[in-house]
């Protein structure tokens, strides 16, 4: 999943975060939930109106040391968890009046520069990619896979062309020596055939890495599911992807949860189904002609948001049923 990159290494954007705040309007109060809490951007401009309560959580235990700058501000409105947000419903939240969840899916600069996080091809030593409540590292990943599982974490989480080759070559460098950083990115470099000199040759195998390491998708998935649960009437689920792996899973969705699927009308007339949530905008809404120029980076991100009409906990989605090919994927982790 791709990272929020800035060029100017000493501020901090929050990506889309006029549309973000418009989309959730805390200014009529309530309790909202970051779920990627960052650099906290989103958390400071929700606490700014005087009726609202944010839940910060992050699975990066580094992202203490900025919510503890806002608990003291807000001590009384905003609560800080280091936890996975596939684990928000294990939040107790019975008497909270949840009327926003916000997830933005990039990598924040900070965590990209980190060179013991390990996210970025632009570092030597070891590799990881941990960023917390991991169970494997990055180099368990290449150094005890075999070619074939490291190709379908390659090719499907990565689409990366030349996932056959790479892997082949990783296997074979491997026998020699434990594969870092920079070992990795030099088989790399070997092994594309065909340059493409705006984008670096380990771009793709290293987001493919970060999504396996970090289980992105089933994170993903059940974040999605849980938040569209807790949700309350009128709240606002919104969710700023970056890359076209994660957009499509949030777009099916959403999809799901607010539209029919077509039949046939040949087909018997199946029982009209009832829908609880609704999606104002179809498309989603992009950075402005300014922020890309402030933030070259948020070029890729994209936001989607659902409403949720009525006060149910049950959802029915075939989410899983429908990524069940990625989830088994990432359940490759079981070999290490």
């Amino acid at each position: 999943m791709e990272a929020t990159i800035v060029s100017d290494t000493t501020k901090h954007y929050p990506v889309l975060l006029k549309e973000i705040i418009s989309v959730i309007s805390p200014q009529h109060g309530g309790t909202f939930i970051d779920c990627t809490f960052g650099q906290g951007g989103y958390v400071k401009e929700i606490l700014k109106c005087k009726d609202t309560k944010v839940i910060g959580l992050d699975r990066d235990k580094d992202s203490q040391k900025i919510a503890d700058k806002v608990y003291n501000e807000f001590p009384d409105r905003f609560l800080f968890k280091n936890l996975k947000f596939s684990k928000l419903n294990n939040l107790k939240l019975t008497n909270e009046n949840i009327k926003g969840i916000i997830f933005d899916l990039g990598y924040s600069f900070t965590q990209m520069k980190d060179p013991k996080k390990g996210l970025s091809f632009n570092y030597t030593g070891k590799l990881n990619m941990q960023l917390g409540h991991n169970n494997f590292s990055a180099s368990d990943v290449i150094n005890k896979l075999d070619e074939k599982n490291l190709y379908k974490i390659f090719k499907y989480f990565g689409d990366e062309k030349e996932a056959k080759f790479i892997s082949k070559n990783i296997v074979k460098e491997r026998d020699l020596k434990e594969i870092n950083t920079e070992d990795l990115v030099k088989i790399i470099e070997n092994t594309k055939r065909k340059k493409n000199f705006r984008v670096h040759s380990a771009t793709k195998v290293f987001q493919a890495l970060r999504i396996f390491v970090n289980e992105e998708i089933s994170e993903l998935i059940f974040g999605l599911i849980n938040s569209a649960k807790i949700l309350k009437k009128d709240g606002i689920l919104a969710v700023v992807s970056f890359h076209s792996l994660e957009d499509k899973i949030i777009k099916y969705f959403f999809k799901n949860l607010t539209e029919s699927k077509s039949f046939s009308r040949y087909e018997p007339k199946a029982e009209q189904k009832k829908f609880f949530f609704e999606m104002p905008i179809k498309k989603p809404i992009v950075p402005s002609e300014k922020e890309l120029k402030d933030n070259p980076s948020s070029r890729s991100a994209k936001l989607r948001y659902i409403v949720k009409k009525e006060n149910i906990y049950e959802i029915e989605t075939d989410i899983i049923d429908q990524f069940h090919e990625l989830l088994e994927i990432e359940n490759l982790s079981f070999k290490l």
